[in-house]
């Protein structure tokens, strides 16, 4: 079995970060202070609370006062100087931050956790006063790259599959995989009467049971998915290259922040 051309190592490569950067608000489309009316939606999105999309579901709950009115209008737009309110919180638009967390093992990718586990918020908790989410989610046993902002335009963009967002993953198996299986993959597997097909697949390692595997996919848990459909146990999963960003200089557990370019390219 013949190893295809991919290997992670190769991918482009990012710069180091140590200090949070000054982003070229004009460039990144950074949000300005209110001189118009805004949709109350794009309001909660600009002050880092979530998304657009998530936003929405807060004002269906009635989640969102307006100069101390429940607003349930998905249309409704906020007028300047009015006060937005969530969870006794005054939402205020901020400056959008960008940062990348090489995610270790143990960690949820979610801002909190009913059973009190460790979530990844623990890991950037002292990176920026602003508050940042997750894009996406990686489950508590993978590893890899993981971004967080506030900017809930650019995670809608990123967690839709039509924008394909490229995501390559180190898979260590159990065993090592088969011809047939191999091709199979290429092929495309179904999956809850659906073919998932992926980018690029290639063994990385000289007994065959670590794989590289190049998917635009965004599915819940889709990779561990298609090998365990095939009989295998992945015993490693590490998302190493996520659109046009690596690990390059990032330790596992530690996190940067993006550079302008960065944004640039994800946006």
């Amino acid at each position: 079995m013949a190893k295809k051309n991919f290997n992670p190592k190769k991918k482009r490569s990012s710069a180091k970060v140590s200090k949070k950067p000054e982003y070229n608000h004009k460039s990144l489309q950074q949000p300005k202070e209110q001189t118009e009316a805004i949709r109350l939606n794009k309001y909660i999105a600009n002050s880092g609370v979530c998304s657009r999309r998530e936003a929405d579901k807060l004002i269906e709950k009635g989640e969102i006062t307006v100069d101390g009115e429940v607003i349930k209008e998905l249309g409704f737009k906020v007028q300047p100087g009015q006060v937005v309110v969530h969870e006794k919180n005054v939402l205020k638009p901020e400056k959008q931050v960008y940062i990348l967390l090489n995610k270790p093992k143990g960690f949820l990718s979610t801002t909190t956790d009913p059973d009190g586990r460790k979530t990844v918020m623990e890991l950037v908790a002292k990176a920026c006063p602003e508050q940042i989410f997750p894009v996406g989610r990686l489950d508590r046993s993978t590893t890899g790259l993981l971004l967080f902002t506030n900017d809930g335009q650019l995670s809608k963009k990123l967690t839709q599959p039509k924008h394909q967002i490229k995501k390559i993953y180190q898979v260590g198996l159990n065993k090592p995989i088969t011809k047939s299986d191999f091709e199979s993959i290429l092929d495309g597997i179904t999956l809850d009467d659906e073919k998932v097909f992926v980018d690029d697949l290639a063994i990385v390692d000289g007994d065959n049971s670590t794989i590289g595997i190049e998917l635009h996919l965004g599915k819940n848990r889709v990779v561990r998915r298609l090998f365990e459909h095939l009989g295998y146990t992945v015993t490693k999963l590490d998302r190493v290259v996520y659109g046009s960003l690596t690990k390059k200089d990032l330790p596992r557990g530690k996190w940067r922040f993006l550079t302008e370019k960065e944004v640039l390219w994800l946006k």
